[in-house]
């Protein structure tokens, strides 16, 4: 559906170039709800300014819905926009304004016929539960309600690609989790394929199947979310994965554990899907001569599965560890050693 291939995109920027894009690369599937993470400056937001046509790259392609935008002409590229929606961060609706009039702009653009426009208003405003709202001025609503019409009209033309610039980075969170879910919604009923940038990796969580991280310009890990949030590679990616699943010990205990005079590891292990159901560590428990203390324990939802996450002190000879380690393997369990032999 979107098929990025080797973008570079550089702004002048008065003595020091801005290389906004660096060689990227990104391949978005139809149904997809597919994240970008990165910091502020890693080249998100150029990247989607870039799929929906308001910037062309320097070097590279992109292809959306199988016509490359560098050989569309401004009419053709026009008829490509009506079906690619887009959401905003801080909405961009006229507030003075009523909800029917923000939702039927795009309609009339098109010159849609007024009582087709009035039952499609109608249609995507009972889709987002604002029906009740359509006589309401933009100015009256929450945050949350601003965002559902952002989303109704983007969702009015019907299109086949929804882009999310930072959709819920001005919510609260109960309201950031409704908004999502409503997102999912649209993948789901509607079979629109989503590109959404954010720098939450909550968001990407809760309703991606793929993510990629950018940091300076680049692509720096994609894959699902599962493989991503399961063996993070990249150390940027870490630190977002640790803002959803924080697997850090703190330092101070560390320093106890490495100051014991005994054989021991510290693992990290990560269950995914079926795997949380086995009862490994109960089994391990089982092992004359080896003890196994818990130091911590979360479980996570996420891509329709769980990860259940568990920091295991290992104490006991040599062997017994290193035969508790290869069982761990052989379950399928990721594991990470985090503290070496005191």
């Amino acid at each position: 559906m979107i098929h990025v291939e080797h973008a570079v995109k550089t702004f002048a920027g008065g003595q020091q170039a801005v290389h906004a894009l660096r060689d990227v690369s990104l391949h978005v599937a139809q149904g997809d709800i597919y994240g970008i993470v990165g910091f502020s400056g890693a080249g998100k937001s150029t990247l989607l300014r870039l799929v929906n046509g308001l910037e062309k790259p320097d070097s590279g392609t992109v292809t959306v819905a199988g016509q490359e935008l560098g050989k569309l002409n401004k009419r053709e590229l026009l008829k490509l926009r009506r079906k690619i929606g887009m959401v905003f961060q801080q909405f961009n609706l006229l507030e003075g304004k009523t909800v029917f009039h923000n939702v039927a702009l795009p309609l009339e653009l098109a010159g849609m016929k007024k009582e087709e426009i009035r039952k499609r208003v109608r249609e995507v405003l009972a889709f987002v539960e604002l029906e009740e709202k359509q006589d309401a001025y933009v100015s009256q609503l929450s945050g949350g309600q601003k965002q559902r019409v952002g989303i109704a009209r983007a969702l009015a033309t019907s299109p086949d690609i929804l882009l999310c610039d930072e959709a819920t980075s001005a919510l609260d969170p109960q309201t950031t989790e409704a908004i999502l879910r409503l997102l999912q919604k649209v993948n789901r009923e509607m079979g629109v394929t989503i590109l959404l940038i954010t720098h939450q990796m909550q968001v990407i969580q809760m309703i991606c199947n793929k993510v990629a991280v950018m940091e300076e310009g680049k692509v720096v890990e994609e894959g699902s979310v599962l493989e991503v949030f399961g063996t993070p590679r990249a150390e940027v990616t870490r630190r977002f994965v640790r803002t959803v699943i924080n697997d850090r010990i703190p330092e101070k205990f560390l320093a106890v554990v490495r100051a014991e005079q005994r054989n021991q590891q510290v693992e990290l292990l990560k269950f995914i899907g079926d795997q949380v159901q086995e009862p490994l560590i109960a089994q391990l428990c089982r092992t004359e001569g080896l003890e196994v203390n818990i130091l911590g324990a979360t479980i996570q939802e996420m891509q329709g599965s769980v990860m259940s996450v568990f920091i295991l002190q290992l104490i006991g000879e040599e062997a017994l560890v290193a035969a508790a380690e290869k069982k761990i393997d052989a379950a399928g369990a990721l594991r990470e050693r985090l503290v070496w032999d005191a």
